[in-house]
């Protein structure tokens, strides 16, 4: 690892070492705040399997009713009756809070069941078809509501590892080694200090004797 290209002096030792410190700091948190993202990751993606099966049992029981409308009803009284049926649904954006970070979502807000139909010549099992289709609606809503979440969640679970890594295979160990290398150097330097001042010390008093003498 290339340490950084700086001077070797006691104020960039001090700077080093706050920024060994800051970075080792940040590493524990961004890791602490990885682990907690990958947890929360894990429950959306199993509420999303089970969602995503309740979704298919909703469409087994759903088309089955409709058809038993058809072969009940016969086409043509269906197609009367979905001409007059007419319902407005609201999807409301909402914040979730996962993870301590905040993700926008959204959720349908369903019509009350309304009659759009003469009672007569008409069957309960109308009713029953569009219960279920409001069932499915609402359960394909929330799929994609959490489906979204959980690809944002998962990228900046990626981008969190990321830094993670930069930290711990590039920042702390360059900063690291320039540490290191500055002690070193500083020491060094105060090896070469002391020499030249025993040597000059050895010079006076050599030259002090000489003078008595």
């Amino acid at each position: 690892m290339a340490r950084l290209n700086i001077a070797p002096t006691k104020s960039n030792l001090l700077a080093m070492k706050e920024q060994l410190a800051i970075s080792r700091n940040g590493y524990d948190l961004l890791e602490q705040k990885r682990e907690i993202l990958v947890q929360e990751l894990m429950k959306l993606v199993e509420k999303v399997r089970i969602l995503e099966r309740e979704m298919d049992e909703a469409v087994k029981t759903a088309y089955p009713a409709f058809k038993r409308m058809l072969m009940a009803d016969g086409s043509d009284q269906v197609k009367r009756i979905a001409r007059n049926v007419h319902y407005d649904f609201e999807l409301q954006e909402k914040q979730v809070n996962v993870g301590g970070m905040s993700f926008s979502s959204f959720d349908v807000v369903l019509p009350k069941p309304k009659l759009f139909y003469s009672m007569m010549g008409t069957y309960s099992n109308t009713d029953d078809v569009i219960a279920r289709f409001f069932k499915l609606l609402t359960l394909i809503t929330e799929l994609a509501s959490i489906r979204t979440i959980v690809w944002r969640l998962a990228e900046e679970v990626k981008k969190t590892q990321r830094r993670v890594n930069a930290l711990d295979k590039l920042v702390i160990p360059q900063t690291e080694e320039t540490k290191i290398y500055i002690e070193n150097s500083l020491e060094e330097k105060e090896r070469e200090n002391i020499f030249v001042l025993k040597a000059l010390k050895k010079r006076t008093e050599r030259a002090a004797t000489e003078a008595e003498e």
